[in-house]
């Protein structure tokens, strides 16, 4: 008879299912929990009280621990959101079949969400948590950010997740309050960036008080209007460290731009299609409104702004996801409303019904095409937020890749090293490997291709402090400082990198691709020979430009 702690662990991840169970994807994350060191009861349930190490600041000088990769979302809606149509059944069921371990459910803001639909859908979660305690599910809210775009922010499990989405809706959702407008002629922008500001620190005292275990934000789609200014990113960011831990470093809707899908010849994967408004940033260039190999420009380019907050020396975590509304390719479209019912006195649209009609749609079923991958020494919510905080994050497309494991440690040093979101402290000159073990990927991904990952490339970048100026969104120390061939290869195996220490603080971290589109990257070849470029118009075929990404590994340089 299985152990309790076994019978709620993945079945990739419990010895008491049988290899011959297991499906190609199992079996190679199997594998990879065993070269960790955490299968079976190493692994067991965590989610049952907080980690003690919650908020603390990674390890450093080289002891941070084997991990063990879940895979999960944090965008995902219902028809608890007002412009989504499926149920959360049939989204929680594809996320297992799409190898999801964690899922975010980040309903729109709404009055009928507020007063009717939290609870109902909170209702949901606990019978899908009761009933598969192996799928981690988070009920979170899509907060329509004051005078900017939205984010995801989303508690862990606990008695009062539901209020604190409720009261925090109510009280600081910019949509709600009309609280929109953020150009920088508008005369109520810098209130409505200030009640953010005040938005997350209402969220910081909710942790604080013991009101939440836990709570996170993540920006979503930051460049899809260009109203999510350098400054109010990084005033998010430091306005209670640890809440605000990152962005989207691509969105979803990435099947926007199949070609031949849709009848429009500007389609733009995440559906990337518009131009600077008057709440835009004037400062972003209007080819920053488009995607990059599928990626945010924010994320893309190499020395752009992910790279400018990076050169500061604080983390900000990236995340991929679906976003998913409407699917591609997909006969479902909402039923009939009920006389007299609406959304807002129901808080939830009818249910879908099924066609055979192909309905309109840009998405992917979460898991399908976007993951996001957290690395955990125990399964549980608290440890996937846990390592979402610490950045243990890496994110692909297309099932790019079964595993990245990456290692920085001085030379001479034995022992794991630091790994993803940490850091490490050396001297002036001090000789570093970085160590980037690959597990490719071994069965066909779900567009039925097996996907072959062409170039590992290392970009390095000078952390300067503070930006001096918090609209910067430019790192000109930052670029691509080597790329590693690995075509062909196949299995498991490990790259070994040197990296020698300067007399300043940096970073390094890893990016990507199945080779398949690139050319010169957005503030050149001589900082990015080759990179995510731009698709033509309606021409934007996912699955033949897919990309990785981990967060960065800091270096400290002390005398």
């Amino acid at each position: 008879m299985p152990t309790e702690n076994h019978r709620k662990l993945p079945a990739w991840a419990d010895p008491e299912v049988p290899a011959a169970r297991l499906d190609a994807q199992g079996l190679s994350r199997r594998g990879l929990l065993r070269r960790a060191g955490l299968f079976g009861a190493a692994f067991a349930l965590g989610s049952a009280a907080p980690a003690a190490a919650a908020g603390r600041a990674p390890q450093t000088g080289g002891t941070d621990p084997e991990l063990a990769w879940l895979v999960g979302d944090h965008h995902i809606h219902s028809v608890y959101s007002h412009d989504a149509k499926y149920t959360f059944s049939q989204l929680a069921q594809a996320g297992a079949r799409y190898g999801l371990d964690w899922m975010v459910f980040n309903e729109h803001s709404n009055f009928g969400h507020a007063r009717y639909g939290a609870e109902l859908e909170h209702q949901e979660i606990l019978k899908a948590r009761a009933e598969n305690p192996r799928q981690l599910i988070f009920q979170g809210l899509e907060w329509y950010i004051p005078a900017a775009e939205h984010c995801t922010v989303f508690s862990a499990p606990g008695r009062n997740e539901v209020n604190l989405l409720t009261q925090f809706e109510l009280a600081y959702d910019g949509k709600l309050l009309g609280y929109s407008a953020g150009g920088p002629a508008h005369p109520d922008t810098p209130r409505n960036e200030a009640h953010a500001v005040k938005a997350i620190q209402w969220l910081a005292e909710r942790k604080r008080t013991g009101f939440v275990d836990d709570v996170l934000v993540l920006a979503n789609h930051p460049m899809r209007l260009g109203i999510d200014s350098p400054h109010e990113m990084r005033n998010w960011r430091d306005a209670a460290p640890g809440i605000v831990i990152g962005m989207e470093g691509a969105p979803g809707a990435q099947g926007g731009a199949i070609p031949g899908w849709k009848d429009n010849p500007n389609a733009q994967r995440g559906e990337y299609e518009n131009a600077p408004s008057a709440d835009s940033w004037p400062g972003y260039p209007t080819d920053a409104y488009v995607l990059y190999g599928g990626f945010d420009w924010v994320t893309a380019t190499v020395g752009g702004l992910w790279d400018a907050m990076l050169s500061e020396g604080k983390l900000f975590t990236i995340t991929s996801n679906s976003d998913v509304h409407r699917v591609v390719f997909d006969t479902w479209k909402n039923g009939d409303w009920l006389p007299g019912q609406n959304f807002d006195n129901t808080g939830h649209l009818p249910d879908p019904v099924n066609t055979t009609d192909y309905q309109p749609g840009g998405d992917f079923w979460p898991g399908q095409f976007s993951r996001t991958h957290v690395g955990v020494t125990r399964f549980g919510h608290h440890a996937v937020m846990d390592a979402l905080r610490a950045g243990r994050v890496w994110v692909d497309h297309g099932h790019l890749l079964d595993g990245i494991d990456v290692r920085l440690k001085r030379a001479d040093r034995t022992g794991a090293g630091a790994t993803l979101g940490g850091r490490i402290v050396v001297r002036p000159g001090e000789k570093l490997e970085l160590t980037v073990t690959v597990t490719t990927a071994n069965r066909v991904n779900p567009h039925g291709i097996l996907p072959k990952l062409a170039h590992v490339d290392v970009i390095r970048g000078a952390v300067r402090g503070p930006a001096a100026d918090r609209d910067s969104w430019r790192a000109p120390d930052t670029r691509v400082a080597h790329t590693a061939d690995v075509t062909g290869r196949t299995g498991t195996y490990t790259l070994r990198i040197p990296v020698v220490a300067g007399d300043e603080p940096f970073y390094v971290r890893l990016r990507g691709s199945d080779g398949n589109r690139g050319g010169a990257g957005y503030l050149g070849a001589g900082i990015d020979p080759y990179g995510p470029i731009a698709h033509e118009p309606g021409d934007g075929d996912p699955w033949i430009d897919t990309w990785f990404y981990t967060n960065p590994v800091f270096v400290d340089v002390t005398r």
